[in-house]
């Protein structure tokens, strides 16, 4: 009897410990490097781009400023709140005609947009990206001259 109380509790203690793991879950697609050094800058279109690498789940407000291919990954541990642990953005730009201008892969880490790879064009530099823009701007508003 007492061999399996301690078979039974060792079971016990077994599925407890594993209760407590953390799990991962991933969300978003993101292409991989290889899918997207196909890609060729002033020569593909959204149509390509699509065949290539696939339709994206974010496409910028503006018609041909670009797509967004994101993918989170998040750790969910016990009762706590889920935490993102990565996430990553691809941003492929495209030109009035429909081109492809501009390729840049974005990491989010401690809070600030850190670019990982950029391939643009010599020829068409145009300054600062959407997404700069976007997480640039954070941090940066005054309610006070809002309210005024």
């Amino acid at each position: 009897m007492s061999r399996v109380m301690r078979v039974g509790l060792a079971v016990m203690l077994a599925g407890l410990i594993a209760a407590c793991s953390a799990t991962y879950r991933n969300h978003g697609y993101m292409p991989t490097d290889t899918d997207v050094e196909v890609l060729q800058i002033g020569v593909d279109t959204r149509e390509t781009v699509a065949q290539a690498i696939g339709q994206p789940g974010t496409a910028g407000l503006l018609t041909s400023s670009g797509w967004y291919y994101v993918q989170s990954r998040f750790k969910h541990f016990t009762y706590n709140a889920p935490e993102e642990i990565d996430r990553q953005v691809l941003a492929v730009s495209f030109s009035d005609a429909g081109t492809v201008t501009n390729i840049e892969r974005f990491g989010l880490e401690d809070g600030r947009v850190v670019v990982l790879s950029r391939r643009v064009t010599a020829t068409n530099i145009k300054g600062v990206s959407f997404l700069r823009q976007l997480f640039g701007s954070f941090g940066r508003i005054n309610l006070e001259d809002s309210l005024k």
